[in-house]
């Protein structure tokens, strides 16, 4: 995430500026994979990727088998952007894996972007993942013996570092002279740790596996002629595959021409992320047989239960906190209004603003109704508060636009804790609630009050056990244990870079003609 440093107006006070670039908690990717002879599949990785591009927005790639070879693409910016129908109509075969990122190991580089590619002694892989490793230093360790024993020959590529753990367990899986890539796989994925969700083919069949704790989503759902795996259900739904569960944690699936198998790598101990709940996951996903959009109003009528306000209007900052703003208000009574527009067009890819642009903050992305809000009491519903930018520019925009008094109601509890299993929360000093009480926190970002949910009652709209959920961003108890902190971080592969593991110029792989948000062109091999 963009850190936004804060400047001062004229008149000398402290204004702080706000980037469209930091738009809250963001995930690590979406993945997406397909199995179907006879159908179109990168046009149908095209659309999954398209219905999970909430998960990611910096790159986005498709790779795809037609039984002899395997073809992939990848790119900087959006899915739409990345693709066109030229691009899809070069992508030919009956086996397809797509990915969106958001990068939380490795810099947002085209080297970084997925599915990872890489030859095997009997054909070829790709690779997507969403998640975050904590044992990436050890895995990198594994990649580097392999190379130093003559297991990887690397010597005659020119390609710079990919410097993502992605690329680590790429490397890790293509290297199986002795067994199948499926026993490869089997033997490998025990030794992975952190949160995984991976999705991978060879040029004759699609893989996926869980990390034991499931932290991470991932379903399966049946096509007339196939099977697609993805990160949520909502991509199932936009390519007319029906859902039929979800991956269990710990388990491995395999499609091919002999149909649908699976074996358990592990032992399931299911630490669903909480804050999936909350804010990363589609309203219109099914995730542990509920709705999220029906979770999130149950918890704003929580909120108002717990927290409740004198006020006029319920409003939401849209979208994330529509559903709890629609809970808030059937609970409290209050009526319910949109006081925001958004503009959906701005997003990570957006133009850095200028100094001038910069100035008008927030308004990039949300201009209020005045008429809706002037002389209201507004109870104004947000899905979290990270650093606080955001909701300081938003209160200040609305008091400017005639509200009379704001109260500020959080779906979720304060976030303390940075994550480490694939959502970008910043550092611990960064995270304004580390330190702060609500009050302190409140007053702020100029609200009149400030209130969150408790993590208790949190916990109960999920209708999920409090030991099933992984909750370490709002009471910092890692459900899968950390390295030292020199072992951790984003740009740990590229503070010591171990060895060029994306292999996209290798014979049996093909990069075709970059397409749009190429940023990067000039430092590609």
């Amino acid at each position: 995430m963009t850190r936004v440093p804060s400047g001062r107006r004229g008149d000398g006070r402290l204004t702080h500026e706000l980037d469209p670039h930091d738009t809250g908690p963001q995930d690590a990717c979406g993945v997406f994979g397909v199995w179907a002879p006879g159908e179109d599949v990168a046009k149908l990785s095209y659309y999954g990727l398209y219905a999970l591009q909430h998960r990611g927005q910096e790159s986005a790639g498709i790779a795809v088998s037609n039984g002899r070879q395997i073809l992939v693409y990848k790119d900087m910016g959006l899915v739409s952007q990345v693709f066109d129908e030229t691009t899809l109509a070069s992508l030919q075969g009956h086996v397809a894996v797509g990915h969106c990122r958001y990068s939380t190991t490795g810099a947002s580089t085209w080297h970084n972007a997925q599915p990872t590619f890489r030859p095997t002694e009997t054909g070829s892989i790709a690779l997507a993942h969403n998640g975050n490793l904590t044992n990436t230093h050890e895995l990198a360790e594994k990649v580097a013996d392999l190379g130093a024993n003559g297991g990887l020959d690397l010597s005659a590529r020119s390609v710079p570092a990919a410097t993502n753990d992605t690329s680590l367990v790429t490397a890790l899986l293509a290297w199986h002279p002795d067994r199948s890539l499926e026993e490869n796989a089997a033997e490998l994925l025990p030794t992975i740790k952190g949160a995984f969700s991976f999705v991978w083919m060879d040029e004759h069949t699609l893989y996926a596996a869980r990390d034991p704790q499931g932290i991470r989503p991932l379903v399966l759902g049946r096509l007339e002629r196939g099977w697609v795996i993805a990160s949520e259900t909502a991509a199932l739904d936009i390519v007319g595959a029906s859902f039929i569960r979800e991956v269990e944690p710990g388990e491995m699936v395999a499609v091919d021409e002999d149909g649908l198998r699976s074996r358990h790598f592990a032992k399931a101990e299911p630490k669903h992320c909480l804050f999936e709940f909350v804010y990363l996951a589609r309203p219109d996903t099914l995730m542990n047989n509920q709705r999220m959009h029906s979770v999130r109003v149950e918890i704003g009528r929580r909120l108002a239960r717990e927290f409740p306000a004198d006020a006029d209007l319920v409003m939401p900052v849209p979208e994330s906190g529509t559903p709890a703003a629609i809970g808030y208000a059937e609970e409290s009574g209050i009526p319910y209004g949109t006081g925001l527009v958004k503009n959906s067009y701005v997003g990570r890819t957006f133009i850095q603003p200028s100094q001038t642009i910069r100035q008008l903050g927030i308004r990039l992305k949300l201009n209020p109704l005045r008429d809706v809000i002037e002389g209201k009491r507004l109870v104004v519903v947000d899905d979290s508060i990270v650093r606080g930018n955001t909701q300081r520019a938003l209160v200040r925009m609305l008091r400017e636009a005639g509200a009379r008094e704001v109260h500020v109601r959080i779906s979720s509890p304060p976030v303390k804790w940075p994550c480490f299993y694939g959502i970008d929360f910043p550092t611990r000093a960064e995270l304004i609630a580390n330190g702060l009480s609500s009050d302190e926190i409140g007053r702020s970002i100029g609200a009149d009050s400030l209130a969150y949910i408790s993590l208790e009652q949190l916990i109960e709209a999920t209708n999920v056990p409090q030991p099933q959920l992984c909750r370490a961003c709002f009471d910092g108890v890692y459900p899968v244990e950390l390295p030292d902190p020199e072992r951790l971080g984003k740009h740990l592969l590229e503070l010591d870079p171990v060895l060029p593991l994306d292999g996209m110029d290798d014979a049996r792989g093909l990069s075709l003609t970059p397409g749009g948000g190429a940023g990067d062109a000039l430092d590609r091999p």
